[in-house]
């Protein structure tokens, strides 16, 4: 029926014995019939879909299935929007990405609505830009905040997911989306004797909304990772003194951060639609590729030339970025990480701490980072390293921190220790697929990743992940893959809705073709032969392997585009059944 012609007692009545309220009332019967036999027992879900998390992902996807008639709800632990960037409130916080590049680019209105203030974004400012899209696109309705989805689980008969909180709520959803962030779960150190310390405790991944005052205290910052290379100079400036524990020295490089002028902001929009296709279809989700070149190719002067303009220019791919090779050739990659190496030695100023702070593995086999005047700080009086691969941390003391070596007597202690990545959020929660079984089981508890895309698992029917594990994810600007797979989601429900399917799960074979693909191309690169959080080597017992796609964002969307235009190749679908008259 169309218009206002819908099953309502007001227009029946209005139309009562007439031809057109038997046609709406038989109509009427026989989708109550249908919605009882799809439903089972006549239960119908709550909602269409559950989206767990509401930072960049689980924001668009809310949007994007609300637009498209869908029932959204949207649970998130937090008190307020912004996922990882709510959490993350440590001295320094700031993107890696070029603030140009991170942020949504469905809505050519927003775009014109938002300008950033500098290179690399602070904090505060990405918090803000999170919040007026929830304002703009009044997201926050369909919302509810300081909630931890629990427990959730496939029902087979019903085909539906009940998901469980921690403050008691029971909700069922045809669909169950995670827009946990790769980097949500904070990993916290259990060293002995921690809850003896008399002092203040911080981690970087869940920082206190209140300002953290180090004025006149004696700080220790355990981790040197991205979180901590940020955090450390500021506190430096504020402590009486600073210890730095440092168990893997880092390949730094400047930011060199600086304001936006607004003709280049402006020009910048302009040009967005091109920007964004060549995004879409680089390597790491930005409008650069790296230089058609390798670096063995090229005389050592001229070498040392390119890198030296890369160092200037600074940035987290401009040196990556200057030959084609850095991250698959042993010999190119020396002659980057032997350059960032010298610069170190020309920054530090006393050649001991300056030796402790060189990295021996891999440049860019890590998380890059990028950092401002990191080096410089260990040149201040009141800043000391300790290097904890010669004199490992033993236990935290009531006033300090005591390694094989001294005891460090501390006011404060600040682990910048990082995150289970990818895995961890997913598993801090009890997935229960087909039978039962949870997907930490599936895993093998991180053993024996198998995903479909990074999108799906077989076993566990209507779930879908954004983000998740053996997709680009952490090795691309986060916002490009976002919402590369918040719309490929959307349309893959989308479609099912349109052609009367219950229930859509990966296949097995799919499963093992997608992890062997993924081992194939990681084999290219030189990242699995170091010990990083890519591989899950930062979190003491879990199994090392590769959790991210590293055949790039363009050769990625162009795999998943060809599924969905094969009618979602790789996935076994189920049709609602027929109702006969």
């Amino acid at each position: 029926m169309e218009g206002e012609e819908k099953y309502t007692i007001g227009y029946l009545i209005k139309n009562i014995g007439t031809k057109k309220s038997h046609q709406i009332i038989k109509k009427g019967v026989i989708e109550m019939t249908h919605n009882a036999k799809q439903a089972h027992n006549g239960k119908l879900p709550n909602y269409d879909a559950i989206v767990i998390g509401a930072g960049f992902s689980g924001l668009y996807m809310l949007h994007r299935l609300r637009e498209a008639g869908c029932s959204v709800q949207v649970y998130e632990a937090g008190s307020d929007v912004g996922g990882t960037w709510y959490w993350n409130r440590y001295p320094g916080a700031r993107c890696d990405i070029e603030s140009m590049y991170y942020n949504y680019t469905f809505s050519e209105e927003l775009l014109g609505e938002w300008n950033w203030s500098s290179r690399y974004a602070a904090q505060p400012e990405i918090l803000n830009y999170i919040h007026f899209v929830a304002d703009k696109f009044d997201l926050r309705r369909n919302i509810q905040f300081n909630t931890r989805v629990t427990t959730a689980s496939y029902d087979e008969k019903s085909n539906h997911w009940s998901i469980h909180t921690n403050n008691g709520l029971n909700v069922t959803a045809k669909y169950l989306i995670t827009a946990l962030g790769c980097l949500s779960a904070a990993n916290k150190p259990n060293f002995d004797g921690i809850v003896r310390f008399k002092g203040e405790i911080y981690h970087t991944g869940d920082w206190p909304h209140e300002k953290v005052n180090f004025k006149g205290k004696r700080v220790g910052v355990i981790g040197t990772g991205s979180s901590g290379v940020q955090a450390i100079p500021v506190i430096a400036k504020e402590a009486d003194q600073l210890t730095v524990f440092q168990r893997t020295p880092q390949y730094s490089t400047p930011a060199h951060n600086h304001s936006i002028d607004e003709k280049v902001i402006k020009e910048t929009w302009t040009n967005y639609h091109e920007l964004r296709k060549f995004m879409q279809a680089s390597i790491h989700g930005i409008p650069d590729i790296p230089r058609d070149k390798s670096a063995l190719e090229d005389e050592i002067g001229e070498r040392q030339l390119n890198y030296e303009k890369a160092w200037n220019n600074g940035g987290l791919f401009t040196l990556m970025y200057c030959y084609n090779d850095i991250v698959a050739n042993e010999a190119a990659n020396e002659t980057a990480s032997e350059f960032i190496r010298s610069k170190i030695k020309e920054i530090v100023d006393n050649p001991d701490i300056a030796e402790k702070l060189m990295p021996s593995y891999h440049y860019a086999t890590k998380r890059p980072i990028i950092d401002t005047d990191y080096f410089e700080t260990y040149n201040r009086n009141n800043v000391s390293l300790v290097d904890l691969k010669t004199t490992p941390i033993k236990e935290v003391t009531p006033i300090g921190v005591r390694t094989t070596e001294a005891e460090h007597e501390l006011d404060v202690i600040v682990f910048a220790t990082g995150f289970d990545a990818i895995t961890g959020p997913l598993f801090n929660m009890d997935i229960r697929g087909k039978d039962g079984v949870t997907l930490k089981d599936k895993w093998a508890g991180g053993a024996d990743i198998k995903t479909y895309l990074g999108i799906a698992a077989s076993g566990f029917p209507n779930l879908f992940m954004i983000t998740g594990p053996e997709s680009p994810s952490v090795l691309s600007n986060m916002i490009v893959s976002i919402e590369q797979h918040v719309e490929w989601i959307a349309d893959c429900i989308d479609y099912l809705g349109k052609n009367k399917i219950e229930k859509i799960e990966a296949k097995v074979e799919a499963e093992a073709s997608w992890k062997k693909h993924c081992m194939e191309v990681a084999q290219y690169t030189l990242l699995p032969k170091a010990d990083s959080w890519y591989m899950g080597a930062n979190i003491e017992g879990k199994p090392r392997g590769s959790l991210v796609y590293m055949g790039g964002v363009g050769q990625y969307r162009q795999i998943c585009e060809d599924v969905a235009i094969k009618g979602y190749e790789g996935f076994s679908m189920e049709h609602i059944p027929e109702v006969s008259n």
